[in-house]
């Protein structure tokens, strides 16, 4: 019988090995699985790259995993805001790599490691210092259509952690609103995923056809309580 609930976090998260990338979903506060941050930060694999829309804000979740040492390179869209100052103090003493990915690249780029894909081309970063790899060296380049393009390649995963609202024992996951972002396209890109949602419920219970992410791309399913956040963006249950 297939029966992809976890017991634990800890259960879950078991044997991440040092050197993982590791896809976090969430967009700033909303949808990000704070728990299965705080149980990768417990469980203890090092030299992390991980892959976020942010890079973590205020003392918490993503940041408080920053804080730990044990992440050698982030790869986001959105780095610096008002309260990441976590990344701001690691990056500026050069404690911590940092990969800058225009956002709409960064989705594409998960989404076809998810498909598949070898590499794309695409317009957004041409004539910018975007359009040069880590290491300095340009990307490749190519005009289509009388515009500019540059090659991109797939982000892959080791391990994903996403939230969801509810899941079923096969795996299959509804999400809520804006919460759900990234949380798709990383569980596709990623050797093993991890989802953690505030309702279990029976197999038949979901709609299929609300079924965002199905089951076949989840490894375990964890039950967590529901809080509020700083955001507002979750209610507490009545």
């Amino acid at each position: 019988m297939i029966n992809k609930i976890a017991p634990s976090v800890e259960a879950a998260l078991a044997g991440t090995p040092d050197g993982a990338t590791v896809l976090i979903g969430g967009f700033g506060t909303a949808g990000i699985p704070d728990e299965l941050i705080d149980g990768l930060i417990a469980q203890g694999a090092r030299d992390l790259t991980v892959v976020n829309n942010n890079a973590g804000n205020g003392d918490h979740g993503l940041a408080a995993l920053l804080a730990t040492g044990r992440v050698r390179k982030v790869i986001c869209s959105f780095p610096r805001q008002a309260d990441s100052h976590v990344f701001d103090g690691l990056y500026r003493s050069g404690k911590i790599e940092l990969e800058l990915v225009p956002q709409g690249n960064l989705a594409e780029r998960l989404r076809a490691a998810g498909a598949g894909i070898g590499a794309f081309f695409t317009p957004t970063g041409y004539g910018t210092e975007l359009a040069r790899h880590p290491d300095g060296t340009p990307k490749e380049t190519r005009v289509m259509h009388g515009r500019p393009h540059v090659l991109e390649y797939p982000i892959h995963g080791d391990l994903a952690l996403i939230r969801a609202e509810r899941g079923d024992r096969w795996g299959n996951l509804t999400f809520r609103k804006a919460a759900r972002n990234f949380g798709p396209v990383m569980a596709t890109a990623a050797r093993r995923t991890v989802a953690s949602v505030f309702e279990v419920v029976e197999l038949g219970a979901l709609d299929p056809e609300a079924v965002v992410t199905p089951g076949i791309h989840v490894s375990a399913v964890v039950q967590v309580p529901r809080t509020a956040t700083r955001a507002g963006g979750l209610k507490e249950a009545a």
